[in-house]
């Protein structure tokens, strides 16, 4: 397929272009980036994105697609189907299927499944430790063999911290990320943050220093071993001063929040509303503020999904009984455009932090647009407002605290590979 994209503002943070150009596209690949780019042909499909932005397609670090094992929560399928429509080419699933992906034949079937069904790019994350129980590492160099790009205990953090040294030393024998999920079990038992909004409620919490800790600890030991980690959805203020801190003296640290985090506060929770109940919980307003100040003082490197679909019925019951997540591939992308509306972000910034930085950390030849590399892109615009109907959702996790929100900014168009895999109505 041949594609001619006319007339877009291309924006582009790794080869810093911010101008109007023509993209055209032969096969997988990106030929030309040009102005006023004239090719003939009848197998030409020319696109005329006048008004709107071009930019490389983004990649989510941190995403659950469920299959195998809860396919009646997501597929592989419709989880991608989701991400190509909010704008991601590249999503990383985590391993908290079932089985648990902790050993090569479940890495296998996730790439194969992805290859036969997928609309973007899968990568597995693969376990840190068997089962996720922090007992014994997972076969972490025959995952890697068969595909794996990080390992993660994610939904757990690894309590034992002679297992996690050992987990960070083979992830820098291999040069894959840790993704860290910080999180004391013990502190952490309750469902909401610990604060005035938790006194209203009632709710049992879970205080920001259960968080905080592991942040810690998971440096540290990180430094002692000379290895990167990576700390994700981190949504507390002492996080983001302790990342800030230990970054000056460690330069291997990097870590990721989602846009709930700084588009939410724990006062979502107080109407018990089950689609407010994630992991870490909303946090408080003083939170939200640090971690914007932290997206913008570039100590917080990626905005990431966290995409948790879950069935109704996980949802649909009493707040302390209801799973923890928020279906979030659909709603990223426009919610973090609320930054640069705001004024914390340039919009190359915000790409920046959806592109550039997620490629370098899993060293993915993705994230930008450049002729002889391939094309993963985007067509956006900042400016249209929609209103979320979870009704509508490719996913099949309806679970959105943002249902009925009218949001300013949608993805419009999405191709990876050089095909086109989702097409707003407006370019029909």
């Amino acid at each position: 397929m041949k594609i001619l994209i006319k007339k877009g503002r291309v924006i582009d943070p790794k080869n810093d272009i911010d101008e109007t150009l023509d993209i055209y596209i032969n096969g997988n690949m990106i030929e030309r980036i040009d102005r006023n780019i004239r090719e003939k042909g009848s197998d030409i499909q020319v696109i005329d994105v006048s008004h709107h932005i071009i930019a490389p397609g983004l990649i989510d670090v941190h995403a659950h697609l469920r299959e195998p094992g809860y396919e009646y929560k997501e597929t592989i399928k419709t989880g991608t189907m989701a991400a190509v429509k909010g704008g991601f080419t590249t999503v990383v699933c985590m391993a908290n299927t079932h089985p648990i992906n902790d050993n090569k034949s479940v890495t296998e079937y996730i790439i194969e499944k992805s290859k036969s069904e997928g609309l973007c790019r899968v990568f597995p994350c693969g376990a840190i430790t068997k089962g996720l129980k922090s007992e014994e590492l997972s076969e972490i160099g025959e995952m890697f063999e068969a595909g794996i790009i990080a390992i993660s205990d994610d939904g757990k953090s690894v309590k034992n911290a002679e297992l996690l040294r050992r987990a960070l030393e083979y992830a820098k024998l291999f040069a894959i990320p840790t993704i860290s999920h910080c999180e004391d079990e013990d502190l952490s038992k309750g469902f909401v943050h610990e604060g005035h909004a938790s006194l209203l409620s009632g709710l049992d919490t879970i205080p920001p220093i259960s968080e905080e800790i592991i942040v810690k600890r998971d440096m540290a030991i990180a430094q002692y071993v000379g290895s990167p980690i990576h700390l994700t959805h981190i949504s507390t203020e002492g996080s983001v001063e302790a990342i800030h801190k230990a970054k000056k003296g460690y330069k291997k640290i990097t870590c990721d929040t989602c846009p709930h985090y700084f588009t939410l506060t724990d006062e979502a929770t107080l109407g018990f509303d089950t689609s407010t109940k994630v992991n870490p919980p909303l946090r408080s307003k003083e939170d939200v503020k640090a971690l914007k100040e932290g997206l913008k003082n570039n100590t917080i490197d990626i905005i990431a999904t966290d995409h948790a679909p879950h069935e109704g019925s996980s949802k649909d019951v009493e707040f302390n009984l209801a799973t923890f997540g928020i279906s979030g591939l659909e709603t990223a992308f426009a919610l973090s455009l609320s930054l640069v509306h705001e004024g914390v972000l340039t919009l190359k910034e915000l790409l920046k932090k959806f592109t550039v930085n997620p490629a370098k950390l899993l060293k993915l030849p993705y994230g930008e647009l450049t002729p002889g590399k391939v094309a993963d892109l985007i067509i956006f615009n900042p400016d249209i407002e929609w209103v979320v109907d979870k009704n509508e959702f490719l996913s099949k996790g309806k679970n959105t605290p943002f249902h009925g929100w009218k949001l300013k900014g949608k993805n419009l168009l999405t191709i990876v590979d050089g095909k086109i895999v989702y097409r707003d109505k407006i370019f029909t």
